[in-house]
């Protein structure tokens, strides 16, 4: 199937809220990419995304966990808390825009693109009536000087995002303080004296925010048989948007539209005392006519 040249490709995709999680889970495994020291040597910290389908993790995630199920320490979790809708956060869309009221939808056009085909169509128009020519015979708006101003564009639109608030809480556990230590220090200075990093997926950028509390949940100082553990915990704030409904969007993720560039209205003939043009003999409404015959070999009458 040919490929059209008047389509623009859209390098990216509508954000949803996985679109978020992926974000947030890629910048944990591997941007930081955490290491510390076990009995095996320096090895890599395994990152596991919380989710209530434990029975499907414990399969999943056979090399991550002992024979009873349970994970192997030193992990790093990361679960979803919470989600708000802040009026106050409009990120860069500061005011509500309406979308077209139609099937195809879009509010916010992202993308403009020149339709050639239709636009050279009005070039040899405006030609042929300056040249008394004929469309179709040759190349015709070479001639035509004047700037075209009957251009065709192809507007590209997409919906209004809605902006979020999403929180994210991080779960690291360990055996030993030196691994406990060796896993929260590259959190700490990631961002050196400010608390904000940007994570990416799928060519969308969301803003993210460590919070202040670094806290810790260690249970050395307990007397009872229960595993001898330390458990750090720390939040993280995305400022993230979404684009569409997904799959219970009715309207497409993209909408393309084009431009009008004449007006046309229809006037009443036998009012106003037209001539009707197809019985007229007047040489000017005879002229596309005899131009054709003249190229087809002279005029016979």
């Amino acid at each position: 199937m040919p490929v059209d040249p008047n389509v623009m490709e859209i390098p990216f995709q509508p954000s949803a809220i996985e679109t978020i999680d992926r974000a947030m889970f890629t910048w944990l495994d591997e941007e930081m990419n955490v290491f510390c020291t076990t009995k095996d040597g320096w090895e890599k910290v395994p990152t596991i995304w919380a989710s209530p389908e434990r029975a499907f993790m414990s399969k999943d995630d056979k090399d991550y966990r002992d024979e009873e199920g349970g994970i192997i320490f030193p992990a790093i979790t990361i679960e979803r808390t919470g989600m708000v809708k802040d009026p106050a956060f409009k990120g860069i869309v500061q005011s509500h825009v309406q979308s077209f009221p139609d099937y195809r939808n879009g509010a916010l056009p992202v993308a403009r693109t020149m339709n050639q085909f239709k636009t050279a169509k009005f070039a040899n128009k405006n030609s042929a009536r300056k040249w008394n020519s004929t469309v179709g015979h040759g190349q015709l708006n070479f001639k035509y000087k004047k700037e075209n101003k009957q251009i065709v564009y192809k507007t590209h639109s997409m919906p209004v995002p809605v902006y979020v608030t999403v929180m994210y809480s991080i779960n690291v556990k360990s055996l030993y303080q030196q691994q406990m230590n060796e896993i929260m220090q590259p959190f700490i200075v990631k961002t050196g004296g400010i608390n904000h990093f940007m994570i990416e997926e799928e060519e969308h950028r969301f803003e993210a925010f460590f919070q202040q509390d670094f806290s810790q949940e260690n249970n050395v100082s307990s007397m009872a048989e229960e595993e001898r553990k330390f458990e750090s915990k720390f939040d993280i704030k995305v400022l993230g948007y979404l684009i569409g409904a997904e799959n219970n969007d009715e309207q497409p993720k993209l909408s393309i539209r084009e431009n009008a560039v004449e007006y046309r209205f229809q006037r009443e003939r036998v009012i106003f005392e037209d001539k009707v043009t197809h019985t007229d003999k007047i040489k000017k409404y005879r002229r596309g006519a005899d131009a054709i015959r003249t190229l087809g070999g002279g005029i016979k009458d």
